[in-house]
């Protein structure tokens, strides 16, 4: 019988995926990874009450159930590089970075030196013979957030809700009766719970205020507490007052100073080419050529041709895209197959 170490979060996702993986005939272990347990001002972290649901769910499917604490690799990998990223004026993503170091490395390995054969996760994405597809569900799938994952890796991971969409699988959790079937997806930045990236950052970086200026005429229309706190196309929380919206066009960290406009057409906030850096691919690189790409996760895919410059991609797109930021990450797809990505220069 196969055994599979199935990561448990406390979420519905997760829960779902152990029953249907016992139900298929899996021998099934729950394991909860405590990545994060420190509370915020004003913010306890969910982690007690998220552990309790997870082994609550394992106890009613009779399943074993384990704890990996990895939270002292998770701060070193994740979190420290997150506000590395951010100290430096990019816009990094914690989730994928999560996946790269902790999921898919440290607990696949631990899983398996453990005596697993494989592992499973409630992601949404389908996996076959190590190559990485788009979910059933192209509005909740999360390949963009798993695009940094080895086709080695992949190979040895189970996601059972790839499949599915998520209103379907809310509906089995009910019918099985598991204990999170009605619980609400979490929220905000993925270890920290509802807190946002703002709240969370204020408390490793010291708030200094700063000039919000216009591009345009250089005049000074506010201050903000920190240029940390903002990214390109930002149009909300500038707290200046009057007449059309204004929207984060660049910023200096060295100078601490934050560049808006109202012109929605700047130059600054539309690209039509990409340039890539630390690249990964899944499986082998691609051929030169036209693929869809992501440039966040819930952006529609568009189409870009694709070309290397050393070991770099450089993507031209058709039509220009808004508001693309250094640090963020972009995913190229063939079709339904994921196939990597970058992160912009």
């Amino acid at each position: 019988m196969t055994k599979v170490y199935v990561g448990m979060s406390g979420g519905v996702d997760s829960s779902l995926t152990a029953a249907l993986l016992k139900e298929q005939g899996y021998d099934v272990t729950g394991v909860y990874m405590k990545n994060w347990t420190q509370d915020l001002p004003g913010m306890k972290c969910p982690w007690a009450d998220d552990l309790a649901d997870a082994k609550r769910v394992a106890v009613q499917l009779g399943i074993d159930f384990k704890v990996y604490d990895f939270e002292n690799e998770y701060k070193h990998k994740v979190v420290e590089y997150m506000i590395d990223e951010y100290k430096l004026g990019r816009t990094p993503n914690p989730d994928i970075m999560c996946n790269q170091e902790v999921k898919f490395k440290l607990f696949l390995e631990a899983a398996l030196e453990d005596g697993a054969d494989m592992i499973a996760t409630g992601h949404y994405a389908r996996v076959k013979d190590g190559v990485l597809l788009q979910a059933v569900d192209t509005n909740k799938d999360q390949t963009y957030f798993l695009y940094r994952v080895t086709g080695k890796a992949l190979a040895k991971t189970l996601f059972p809700l790839g499949e599915y969409t998520k209103p379907t699988v809310r509906k089995m959790a009910e019918e099985r009766g598991l204990f999170t079937a009605a619980k609400k997806d979490s929220q905000g930045i993925c270890f920290v719970g509802k807190v946002g990236i703002r709240e969370f950052l204020s408390q490793y970086v010291q708030q200094i205020p700063g000039e919000i200026i216009d591009k345009k005429s250089g005049k000074i229309l506010g201050m903000h507490d920190g240029a940390i706190f903002y990214t390109l196309g930002q149009r909300h929380g500038l707290d200046i007052g009057g007449g059309l919206p204004y929207y984060v066009v660049g910023k200096d960290m060295a100078k601490n100073e934050v560049y808006v406009t109202t012109d929605l057409n700047d130059a600054t906030l539309w690209k039509d080419d990409i340039r890539l850096a630390s690249v990964h691919w899944i499986n082998q690189a691609p051929q030169l050529g036209i693929y869809q790409i992501r440039i966040r996760h819930r952006a529609p895919l568009v189409s870009a041709a694709l070309t290397y410059d050393g070991e770099n991609v450089v993507l031209k797109l058709n039509d220009e895209q808004r508001a693309i930021a250094s640090g963020q990450s972009v995913v190229i797809y063939d079709g339904e197959i994921c196939l990597g990505g970058g992160i912009i220069v």
